[in-house]
């Protein structure tokens, strides 16, 4: 009897104890207590107690504010920790919007690795402070992106034509400066990339120009030439008041990604979509050859750094990028994410991509091929080599663009070449648009500076020759590099359907007489010390043993 009153009474002070201790954890202990306790406002101690911001519309419950106060709606000034300080200065109210619709989380937690997501089994852990910006990919889609070359330019010209003297640009200009009035201040351009901007913007200022005899629009202003107008455009259109991920994107559409890879709907299929990348659950990577944290970010990183030992069996080769590089494309990933927000909250910039099909990069013929083609052919066109991968033809070569005509390179580009890895673009589904694929023909003649040849006959197959001839010249000079039946080993593959379709006589007569110089390609016209020159009676039967391919693919 004494032995279970003597339990009864230990194990109920125990519990006693135990409560004890729970009620003064929660109430005095909690870290978001302790921190509030410690805040002051020039009117003195704050009140205590839980803090949310809740968005039934977003299915949003934000606790977040309870340690962040100074972010909390009506809350005033907050000295104390550093945590209490406000919300940088964002375009959005975050009592709108609350707080992990952008940086992500768990908003109902409380305590700091609960409420960061860093956690077993929370599937979206906060974004990590330094890729804070990928929260916009939330929602936003930016559009008109153009390539580094190409943002770079525009951000040159916007400073070489002084508009930062009256506008400001993500931080930058728009200051007051001595002479010039407080109402010349133009508006605030970092976010017209989304608003959208005047398209009669230049022939408005020329007029204010014109007509002003002194002041800011006499001294700031001037003519500003066509093609240096659209490069500014292109910049401005890319503003969404998020510098860095706008740097980002355009790394991402400098480097060919989408040649292997689907991003919304458009791009390649070689490679897994990568629409919603930045929304993986860290729990479901593969760490097994990551060095370091096992974060999102970290497996990015060093998957960019080298995919096939992250991902074994990967086809995605090394592309030698500097850790500058691999931040930002980290950054990009990131921010390829999805929050299923009603449509009512969608910016205009999605809208225009979901409703209107507006593209998220830009479409001059510089960064579609940047974002097409570079991965392959390489950022000027000189061809890339990988290890284990036959090499990619170089497609900015003077010798083969003087023997290219824009037919030809329209139709390779549409149609592709089948049973190697370059798709049909004009034919799949995400994939170019006529106009697109015209632009970036133009640009290859522009940046190799060779025009269009012009046919040297009137009929696209004019060869008459003995294809028995060809056939052995074929086996004595051809088939070490493009294979003996024409299947492509060390350079491209000449028994493609594809290929021997859109190929005219001229080009293969020009281009088997002329070569390709920087590559091992020799001209056959002129001869080499390791080749002979051919007449052109042999060059036009080796055309002709060419074209039995097209009769027995």
């Amino acid at each position: 009897m004494n032995k279970n009153k003597h339990l009864l009474l230990w194990s109920s002070v125990g519990t006693l104890a135990l409560l004890l201790a729970a009620a003064v954890e929660e109430n005095y202990l909690r870290q978001w207590r302790q921190i509030q306790a410690a805040a002051r406002t020039e009117t003195g101690p704050v009140d205590v107690r839980l803090r949310q911001i809740v968005v039934p519309a977003l299915r949003a419950t934000d606790r977040c504010v309870t340690c962040h106060l100074g972010m909390a709606p009506g809350e005033t000034t907050v000295d104390g920790h550093s945590v209490l300080a406000p919300h940088k200065p964002v375009v959005h109210d975050p009592a709108r919007f609350g707080c992990t619709v952008c940086h992500a989380g768990q908003g109902r937690a409380t305590e700091k690795d609960d409420a960061h997501g860093q956690v077993p089994f929370w599937p979206a852990p906060m974004l990590p402070l330094e890729y804070a910006e990928a929260g916009c990919g939330t929602c936003h889609t930016h559009l008109r992106v153009p390539n580094e070359a190409e943002l770079a330019r525009g951000r040159n010209l916007v400073e070489r034509y002084d508009c930062l003297a009256c506008h400001r640009i993500d931080g930058r200009g728009g200051t007051l400066r001595l002479g010039l009035p407080l109402e010349a201040q133009g508006p605030d351009l970092s976010g017209v990339g989304v608003s959208g901007f005047d398209l009669q913007w230049y022939e408005r200022h020329l007029a204010r120009h014109q007509s002003a005899e002194t002041g800011p629009w006499k001294t700031s202003f001037g003519p500003v030439p066509p093609e240096a107008r659209a490069a500014i455009e292109v910049y401005l259109g890319s503003r969404a008041a998020a510098p860095r991920l706008v740097e980002a994107k355009a790394l991402f559409h400098s480097l060919g990604c989408r040649g292997c890879h689907k991003v919304g709907g458009v791009g390649g299929d070689d490679g897994p979509d990568l629409t919603h990348i930045g929304q993986r659950d860290p729990a479901r990577l593969d760490f097994t050859h990551v060095r370091g944290p096992k974060t999102l970010a970290n497996w990015l990183a060093e998957h960019f750094r080298n995919p096939a030992r992250v991902v074994p069996g990967s086809q995605m080769p090394a592309l030698g990028l500097s850790d500058a590089q691999i931040d930002l494309l980290v950054l990009a990933m990131l921010a390829l994410r999805r929050s299923d927000v009603p449509e009512a909250y969608w910016p205009q910039d999605r809208l225009r991509a979901e409703r209107l099909g507006q593209r998220e990069f830009a479409t001059d013929g510089a960064t579609l091929y940047g974002t097409f083609c570079a991965a392959c052919h390489g950022q000027q066109g000189e061809g890339r080599r990988y290890p284990g991968m036959a090499p990619f033809p170089g497609v900015g070569n003077a010798d083969f663009l003087a023997a290219a005509s824009d037919a030809f390179l329209i139709e390779t580009i549409h149609r592709g070449r089948p049973g190697r890895r370059m798709p049909a673009w004009g034919e799949k589904e995400g994939g170019l648009r006529p106009e697109e694929i015209t632009r970036i023909v133009a640009f290859l003649r522009q940046q190799a500076d060779t025009p269009q040849p012009k046919p040297l006959h009137t009929q696209r197959r004019w060869v008459q020759a003995d294809p028995e001839v060809g056939q052995t010249l074929f086996a004595t000079h051809c088939a070490g590099c493009h294979g003996p039946q024409g299947e492509g080993t060390d350079a491209p593959a000449l028994r493609n359907p594809a290929f021997l379709a859109a190929a005219s006589d001229d080009y293969l007569v020009e281009t088997i007489g002329r070569g390709r110089k920087g590559t091992s390609m020799p001209s056959f016209r002129s001869g080499a010390p390791a080749y002979p020159a051919l007449s052109p009676a042999q060059i036009e039967s080796l055309v002709a043993y060419l074209r039995t391919w097209e009769k027995s693919p």
